[in-house]
């Protein structure tokens, strides 16, 4: 018999920063449940090593030791749907819930090939909310991960850039919404509306995190660390890299992405927004230069005209999230060394 001392739902769990969570989360000893349809991610088999697996009634289950993960290959859009459509299959308690799923990708994909994609998520959060909404008794806190995308455009300009302060973007009377980057800027924006509204009308705990440039060991080469590090680790002179290579972001590493998370689902329950940050803002020809150095040569580092460069500096103020007791494990250095070596012994 497992002794549970806390459940977790995480929609999106076998996507990137997903797999990472569901990991930190077994480590504490939690159970967790996973609704992911695969679109992006990636099936358990492939990384829960060492589980014993074994059919559950329309789900997998993972056991090993004292750990315990129930898998369910399904679209959330259709199972939100069925589940406030009275779904026979009740679920458990959760303490905790973290929203992750979406339509999600790189630059190249969502922003400058197909846009309407990600039009998706507004369908997955508002069927999202309104499950919980109709489930609040049998749910603890929530988290819903939003974007540092959903900041206003004009603030993150060349010569008029500011580091991004929760403020900047509210739904009080006082408060400022400004023209975000993108549709998905928009549609999470949309979704930061959807969370407040639960926490204030339905009186549930819920926290709407917006991250900044996450990475890590795991992250397809659509993102550009990974992506940098696999030129530099082919010794390619010249370097190159997408814009000008001086617009800069705001990256942070997967497990301290993933302890802000945890905090701040802990920490915060109205509904408002956390910051998920650094606060230093690194160009991307510093990105690549530091890639290089670790494969230890020098290349000329060019950026590329032809390919877009985004917002010009987007990089959080960081106050907040530190101020709940968050600090970080990882130098960029430290991060980028591990993410170079994972990517060069994974050719």
């Amino acid at each position: 018999m497992i002794n549970v001392h806390k459940r977790a739902l995480v929609t999106g769990g076998c996507g990137f920063v997903g797999r990472h969570l569901v990991r930190d989360l077994l480590a504490d000893g939690a159970e967790v449940w996973i609704l992911d349809n695969l679109f992006t991610g990636k099936h358990p088999d492939t990384w829960l090593l060492g589980y014993q697996k074994h059919k559950g009634n329309d789900a997998l289950v993972y056991k090993k030791n004292n750990g315990k993960v129930v898998f369910y290959n399904e679209d959330t859009i259709d199972f939100f749907r069925k589940q406030i459509g009275n779904d026979p299959r009740a679920i458990p308690h959760f303490n905790e819930v973290y929203h992750l799923a979406a339509i999600v990708g790189g630059r190249a994909v969502l922003i400058e090939e197909n846009p309407i994609l990600v039009a998706t998520n507004k369908v997955i959060d508002a069927l999202f909310f309104q499950w919980v909404v109709a489930n609040k008794e049998r749910i603890g806190r929530v988290l819903y991960v939003s974007t540092c995308v959903a900041y206003p455009k004009a603030m993150q300009a060349r010569g008029k850039h500011m580091a991004m302060k929760e403020e900047y973007l509210s739904f009080v009377d006082s408060g400022f919404v400004g023209l975000p980057e993108s549709i998905y800027g928009w549609i999470k924006l949309t979704g930061e509306y959807l969370a407040k509204t639960t926490a204030d009308k339905y009186g549930v705990s819920v926290v709407c995190a917006r991250p900044f440039s996450g990475y890590g060991e795991e992250q397809d080469l659509d993102y550009p660390i990974p992506s940098i590090a696999a030129r530099a680790a082919c010794r390619e002179n010249p370097l190159t890299v997408w814009g000008s290579g001086d617009q800069g972001r705001d990256f942070i590493y997967i497990d301290d992405f993933v302890s802000a998370l945890r905090l701040a689902i802990q920490k915060v329950s109205d509904g408002s927004a956390v910051n998920i940050g650094t606060g230093k803002l690194t160009t991307f020809k510093e990105v690549a230069r530091i890639m290089a150095e670790l494969e230890g040569y020098n290349p000329e580092i060019i950026g590329l005209s032809d390919k877009a460069e985004g917002s010009f500096a987007a990089y959080s103020d960081s106050t907040y999230l530190v101020g709940l007791g968050w600090t970080p494990t990882h130098t960029i250095h430290a991060g980028f060394k591990k993410v170079f070596e994972y990517v060069k012994k994974n050719l």
